[in-house]
């Protein structure tokens, strides 16, 4: 009985674990040649989006609007959780259910928030959305992680790789590694 309780509380727990937390709910935004990382809360509309996500990048056109936002319409809805919100330069808010606004400035309205562009300075936020300059193409997209798809197996040296494909100087103390063409955890 005790192991079922166990083996129960495990399973639980791992699906916990495969929720997106915070710190997991990231998109890419593409405007041009430059992607930057958008940190996105956590609501049921930013899960909408992710999972539109799934089946690939959404591209929209945005406009200047009112000196201090790009806004543009999806090509879907999304849902809305409104609240009365002072933006600030690099919020990304979801407006009317279906259009994006893209913040260099600030405004307060009724919104649902989605996340926040992350920049070095406002500067380099208004240059990253054209600020100013009309119309631009906006992609969003689940950023892309980098993995080992294959590993060479020529020479069995010892030569330790982490998963990135990096020389490691050692094997680590915890985690995945790469050893004479075998994976390893520990």
């Amino acid at each position: 009985m005790a192991v079922c309780i166990l083996l129960l509380t495990a399973c639980s727990d791992n699906q916990t674990m495969a929720q997106p937390t915070t710190s997991d709910m990231k998109i890419d935004i593409t405007i041009g040649e430059t992607t930057l990382p958008v940190v996105l809360v956590d609501n049921e509309a930013t899960r909408a989006l992710l999972n539109a996500l799934q089946t690939g990048p959404i591209t929209y056109e945005a406009n200047d609007y009112g000196g201090f936002e790009k806004v543009g319409a999806l090509n879907r809805s999304l849902p809305t959780a409104d609240e009365r919100i002072t933006t600030q330069a690099g919020d990304v808010i979801l407006y009317n259910g279906n259009q994006i606004v893209l913040f260099y400035g600030s405004n307060t309205w009724s919104y649902t928030r989605l996340g926040r562009i992350q920049y070095t300075s406002v500067d380099e936020l208004k240059a990253f959305l054209k600020a100013g300059q009309g119309r631009v193409s906006v992609t969003l997209s689940i950023p892309q992680a980098t993995v080992v798809k294959t590993v060479s197996t020529a020479t069995h040296d010892g030569t330790i790789y982490d998963l990135s494909g990096n020389e490691l100087a050692q094997e680590p103390e915890t985690g995945f590694y790469i050893k004479n063409g075998k994976k390893y955890i520990k």
